[in-house]
């Protein structure tokens, strides 16, 4: 039997046109996701946090995309700036200076939520901002009663306004990126199809499993998520063989191949769903938001 034909039998609800179906880049038969409902009603929020401890893996582009494409399919979206460097803030074209943002709602309790929240130029998603000044966040959060809950009060206060809310974190395993997992329903690892970004998978994994064992029983690792692949190197197919061969279906189907557009879009502080409309990328992204409602990991 082929890895491919194990893999075939394994995958649950696949039937036998999928089974015909030409194979994707991990290996499966593709699948077209199909198109969500609309929502009747809104909130509360999934909390979903997008975490790796190695930078460069396509954390941010993906906070950005992935909510973009997920305000297209009618979702109301938070968008969470967790990295004291601010990327998704200047991704989206928000303020960071001179005004209230989320180092602002971590260290004091009497902060107004709705005055950090900012709109941005895709309607339904919206964006809290960060600046150089969270980097202190961990000095200041040490000697704080129960520290690792902090960001869990603060999205509280806004889950009933929200379908979902992602969290952009920094690279790092420090006490904010386990506030975000604290405060998550699910956890989405964006993986560069690299080989040094494959080798802290499973260390980020275990962080996740004493995140659930001790602080937040209810996290789900909600799925790996391959970016920055490049079909045309073997290194590229290589190690996305070996995400899937170690981790099966918890490596999502959407895969996000490498492009200069993704730069392009960021200049312009705009989502790629808006910068290209029509490109492969921003399909992707309009993909991997099906696929994550269709796996019930977002509303």
């Amino acid at each position: 039997m082929t890895r491919n034909d194990e893999v075939r039998t394994e995958l649950p609800g696949m039937d036998t046109a999928s089974l015909a179906a030409p194979l994707g880049p991990t290996g499966r038969p593709l699948r077209a996701f199909p198109v969500p409902a609309a929502l009747k009603q809104h909130g509360p929020a999934k909390i979903v946090a997008l975490c790796n401890q190695k930078g460069g893996v396509g954390k941010t582009t993906t906070s950005i995309n992935l909510g973009a494409a997920l305000a297209e399919y009618g979702r109301r979206v938070l968008a969470i700036d967790f990295d004291p460097q601010g990327a998704l803030s200047a991704g989206l074209g928000a303020q960071t200076h001179d005004v209230t943002t989320i180092y602002d709602l971590l260290l004091n309790r009497h902060a107004d939520v709705q005055e950090a929240i900012q709109t941005t130029g895709v309607p339904g998603l919206d964006i809290i901002p960060a600046n150089i000044d969270l980097s202190a966040a961990e000095v200041h959060l040490v000697n704080e009663v129960a520290r690792e809950q902090i960001l869990a009060g603060v999205l509280r206060k806004v889950s009933a306004d929200y379908d979902v809310i992602l969290i952009d974190c920094q690279p790092s395993l420090g006490i904010l990126t386990v506030n975000a997992l604290t405060a998550s329903h699910g956890v989405l690892i964006p993986l560069e199809c690299e080989y040094f970004a494959l080798r802290g998978v499973a260390l980020l994994i275990e962080t996740i499993d004493k995140v659930r064992e001790r602080l937040n029983p209810a996290i789900e690792l909600d799925g790996i998520l391959a970016t920055m692949y490049d079909s045309r190197t073997l290194h590229s197919r290589e190690v996305l063989e070996r995400v899937v061969d170690a981790f099966g279906d918890r490596v999502l189907e959407t895969v996000i191949s490498r492009t200069v557009k993704f730069p392009d879009a960021s200049v312009a502080a705009t989502p790629i769903t808006q910068f290209a409309p029509e490109h492969q990328a921003a399909e992707a992204y309009r993909q991997l938001a099906r696929e994550l409602i269709f796996r019930g990991a977002v509303a």
